[in-house]
């Protein structure tokens, strides 16, 4: 996988989580199994806007040739994709999350093993 196929997946995926967050953030939070308040719906918008600020930045950067900022990308990226992974896992072993957090969890841990493949092999 090349940095650029991954940028357009992050791209599409930061769109949809955007969106998604910012429409309909009772939805995912129903699917983890949390309640649905004001607060939280209040924190998930603001979310919905960091991930569309990343999908613009991945669009932009998808094209980035091999470099130390492209480098460090690729590792804080995979860095915390792996960190949101486990923390779902944990938070779901914690019991403060149903089972619909593995899905998200699980492609956490997918984006983290692709970033440090991209950074590894770039």
């Amino acid at each position: 996988m090349t940095f650029e196929i991954l940028a357009l997946v992050m791209t599409f995926a930061c769109c949809v989580l955007g969106i998604r967050f910012i429409v309909f953030g009772g939805g995912v939070l129903r699917e983890w199994g949390l309640e649905s308040t004001a607060g939280a719906l209040i924190v998930f918008r603001r979310m919905g806007l960091m991930y569309l600020g990343l999908a613009l930045m991945f669009f932009l950067g998808r094209t980035a040739a091999t470099s130390e900022i492209r480098s460090a990308v690729c590792l804080v990226m995979g860095g915390t994709a792996l960190l949101l992974a486990g923390l779902g896992v944990f938070e779901f072993l914690a019991r403060r999350a149903g089972a619909g957090i593995f899905r998200s969890a699980v492609a956490e841990a997918v984006l983290g093993a692709a970033f440090f493949w991209v950074w590894w092999a770039g």
